[in-house]
């Protein structure tokens, strides 16, 4: 469950017009109301801390690009994270990645911000800006399942 001190502590750096929307999107629930219950609300979180509206084109070509270290985030989760991946290093099983498939995804903030600093960190070799996860995000909510 996020709290506001949570929250707070994510939005370090953050503009305060930014600032002020992410914490209010806190007080609507109150402290220690978990803010980002769904997909969409850490999403809005992300863009508000950002300071700029998600982009999932963006987020696609980060997700499959190159970011100067050895792996890219679909060289465990797959081009099009819908089905199961693999880690690459331990080859441990990893459920799908993207929410429509795989219900738990991006629904608990803390947990979500937990494999972004692991992972970005492994793709990247830093943390991700609030902006490169808005548009991460983004994409993988526009995966749907087909009828």
């Amino acid at each position: 469950m996020m709290t506001t001190q949570h929250f707070t502590t994510l939005l370090r750096g953050a503009t305060r017009a930014p600032r002020l929307v992410a914490m209010l999107i806190v007080s609507l629930g109150g402290p220690g109301t978990a803010f980002a219950d769904t997909p969409q609300k850490l999403l809005a979180a992300y863009a508000a801390q950002a300071g700029r509206a998600a982009d999932a084109q963006r987020g696609q070509q980060f997700f499959t690009g190159l970011h100067g270290r050895e792996w890219r985030c679909a060289s465990c989760h797959g081009a099009t994270p819908t089905q199961a991946g693999q880690h690459a290093a331990t080859g441990k099983a990893i459920r799908p990645l993207a929410p429509a498939f795989n219900p738990d995804r991006f629904t608990e903030a803390a947990k979500a911000e937990k494999w972004f600093r692991r992972n970005c960190n492994d793709v990247v070799g830093r943390e991700c800006t609030a902006a490169e996860k808005a548009d991460v995000l983004a994409w993988l909510i526009t995966l749907k399942e087909r009828p």
